[in-house]
């Protein structure tokens, strides 16, 4: 770690300087855990959006697209879980554009200052009484300490086992400058950008079109290379905010510190992408696959989530079976040009094919690593310098048992 231009430290989405947060249950959620929260900025944010590729997008993304629009900052995003206010037509739009306007009046500032997310039961219109009560309420539980992320962390999970955060701190021109992460995801998870709900705060000097070349970029290394199932959710959105706090040479590609922020940045992103691999609904194992000698970047990234996403793949590791025909077989219906002469196979540091020729490997040493709660599979195809890691989880009986009564 002491090579890296930063410092992981234990912080939340209130660590960089300028941001609160607050969460609360407004009766969304059938049971009593958070389902609506907040992130507020003092000052209007620098900010940026990344959002799913599916064609059926949920109305609050509409909604922040409509806000970034204006003038590309933010000072608030307001989320509900329990509820995707997705297929909900005319209804759904205005339901998102009120909660942006309710929130808009609870802090004081224009309503393009605000965006909306929300994530849970797609076709159901939203309960904008509780919302609205909610949202009222949510002022008094804005704070930069760092119980106010956890209850915004708290209030964004659906099927999340776990709450999902990074943090980070350098130097820039001699200040201190904070970048923390926090997301939900755990079902419903493919590379289509976003693949989630993520927020991303930092109080760095950037400005917003450099902050969304940033975040695109680092989307498609992080969280577009995860997948638990296959499937895009309508709701996806990954947000970020730069609230400028930090007295500092504004950011771009072109400043001496541009390396070691976007370092910086992709490191809170990979965390979170990671984290909500490892936490797929039903999950046992975090499945990480490495591919090197391709002949392209494009080329390798592809591969690997083909195998990542390979059903076949997920339900070996879930077994602990060393069955690393279907990686093969992954590799070969990627639609990506392979030398089918040349490909090496490593289970962890075990090699289990080599020049495409299967070798002689330890069994017992095989089911043994499988048995971790990591697993590495790492491909050479020995063609060019393409690499690209990738990252999913194992396919077991409760991935089934809890997507077969989402709703109900």
């Amino acid at each position: 770690m002491d090579s890296l231009p930063f410092q992981i430290i234990d912080g939340s989405v209130t660590t960089p300087a300028g941001f609160r947060a607050g969460g609360l249950h407004c009766g969304l959620k059938k049971t009593s855990r958070n389902d609506l929260g907040a992130i507020v900025c003092d000052v209007p944010a620098a900010a940026a959006a990344v959002y799913t590729l599916n064609a059926f997008q949920a109305a609050p993304l509409g909604v922040t697209r409509a806000s970034l629009a204006e003038v590309g900052r933010l000072q608030a995003v307001i989320v509900n879980s329990g509820n995707a206010n997705a297929c909900t037509g005319k209804q759904g739009e205005a339901d998102a554009y009120r909660m942006r306007s309710a929130m808009a009046e609870q802090i004081g500032v224009e309503p393009h200052y605000v965006a909306v997310a929300s994530t849970g039961v797609i076709g159901e219109n939203l309960k904008m009484d509780c919302v609205e009560m909610g949202i009222a309420s949510i002022g008094d539980q804005l704070t930069a300490a760092r119980d106010g992320a956890e209850q915004f962390s708290q209030a964004i999970l659906t099927t999340d086992l776990v709450k999902k955060e990074a943090c980070v701190q350098l130097r820039i021109n001699g200040e201190i400058v904070t970048i923390a992460g926090t997301a939900k995801g755990s079902g419903m998870i493919h590379p289509n950008m976003a693949t989630m709900l993520g927020f991303v705060t930092t109080d760095a000097n950037i400005e917003p079109a450099v902050l969304h070349a940033l975040l695109k970029q680092t989307t498609n290394d992080t969280f577009n290379m995860i997948t638990v199932d296959g499937d895009t959710s309508t709701n996806d959105m990954l947000l970020a905010m730069a609230s400028g706090c930090a007295v500092h040479e504004a950011l771009t590609e072109q400043h001496e510190a541009w390396p070691a922020y976007q370092a910086a940045f992709k490191y809170v992103c990979t965390v979170l992408a990671k984290a909500i691999a490892r936490d797929g609904e039903g999950a046992t194992k975090l499945i990480e696959v490495r591919i090197k000698g391709a002949s392209s970047d494009d080329s390798a990234k592809k591969i690997a989530k083909s195998i990542v996403g390979s059903s076949l793949v997920k339900s070996a590791v879930f077994g602990a079976d060393a069955n690393w025909g279907r990686v093969i077989a992954a590799v070969g219906y990627s639609g990506e040009q392979v030398r089918t002469d040349a490909v090496d196979i490593y289970l962890g540091s075990i090699p289990v094919l080599q020049e495409s020729t299967p070798v002689k490997f330890d069994e017992d040493a095989a089911l043994e690593y499988l048995k971790e709660d990591t697993i590495v599979f790492t491909v050479n195809l020995h063609m060019e310098e393409g690499k690209a890691t990738a990252w999913g989880c194992d396919l077991t009986y409760d991935y089934v048992r809890i997507n077969a009564a989402y709703r109900t």
